[in-house]
């Protein structure tokens, strides 16, 4: 689990998370200020620690390499701030367990009002010009990109060069850039969100600068899909999806997924 300033929240969070389903959870602390790192610890966690604040993006890279290297099936990242439903875990794992998806996005849009539900009225509507211009930028018809709840096959992620995104806010937008291009088939799940005084978020001023990079995101996906231009971390064969997780036995019982939580403090978009 990738946290940032967690202390009030990760207690909630790892409570909602059904441990069996998950073998393991991984905990990354970026830099915290606050108890975040002894508090994991009594709760039974054994935290890796970043010395200095590495970002958004830089805290998943850490938190998606050691997952990796603990052999998962699935990758579940879940912000610890409590603002996304931990008790969503299995049934997005499962998606991908039975071979049904390569990637699963938990929506704050799909089937529910999410101003209704706390989320500022700009940044719904930023989360939907910036959602309509990269479906059409990425061909594609999801109902957002810029979640906190994700999931994905390993076999998907270890294929995918995210050590080349963005230690910012932008990672999100690079690996779903980079599991477009892959040719992943990517599904969602209806997320109910919670907009509280300590659940994470960005001021206005970081959220113009992620809006400006998901525009340029989806400037680099067209150019290099057209051989325009090339950027880095989308520089690889397109369509080469691994093969898939082989789908659970009759025994559903065993454990399927590892949960990544992502940084709290860092987040909400």
């Amino acid at each position: 689990m990738p946290a940032y300033n967690a202390e009030t929240t990760l207690s909630r969070t790892l409570a909602e998370l059904d441990r069996d389903v998950i073998d393991d959870v991984v905990l990354v602390d970026d830099g915290s200020t606050d108890r975040t790192v002894p508090l994991a610890r009594e709760l039974g966690l054994e935290p890796i620690v970043h010395e200095i604040n590495t970002g958004y993006g830089g805290n998943q890279k850490t938190c998606y390499r050691n997952a990796i290297d603990l052999g998962a099936d699935v990758i579940v990242m879940v912000h610890p701030d409590y603002q996304y439903s931990p008790l969503l875990v299995p049934a997005m794992a499962s998606m991908i367990a039975y071979g049904e998806y390569d990637m699963v996005l938990g929506s704050r849009i799909l089937a529910q009002n999410s101003v209704a539900r706390g989320m500022p009225r700009y940044k719904y509507v930023s989360n939907r010009f910036l959602t309509f211009v990269e479906n059409i930028a990425l061909s594609q018809k999801l109902s957002e990109y810029h979640t906190g709840l994700r999931a994905f096959s390993s076999s998907l992620l270890a294929s995918l060069p995210f050590e080349r995104n963005s230690d910012d806010f932008v990672f999100d937008n690079h690996i779903i850039a980079q599991a477009v291009r892959a040719g992943a088939r990517i599904g969602e799940i209806s997320c109910p969100t919670r907009y509280e005084a300590d659940s994470s978020s960005i001021n206005l001023k970081r959220s113009i600068r992620y809006g400006l990079g998901v525009l340029q995101t989806c400037a680099d996906y067209r150019l290099t899909r057209h051989g325009i231009r090339s950027s880095d971390y989308l520089d690889f064969e397109p369509g080469t999806v691994p093969d898939r997780t082989p789908a659970p036995s009759a025994a559903a019982g065993e454990r399927q997924a590892d949960d990544v939580s992502a940084p709290s403090g860092q987040p909400g978009q």
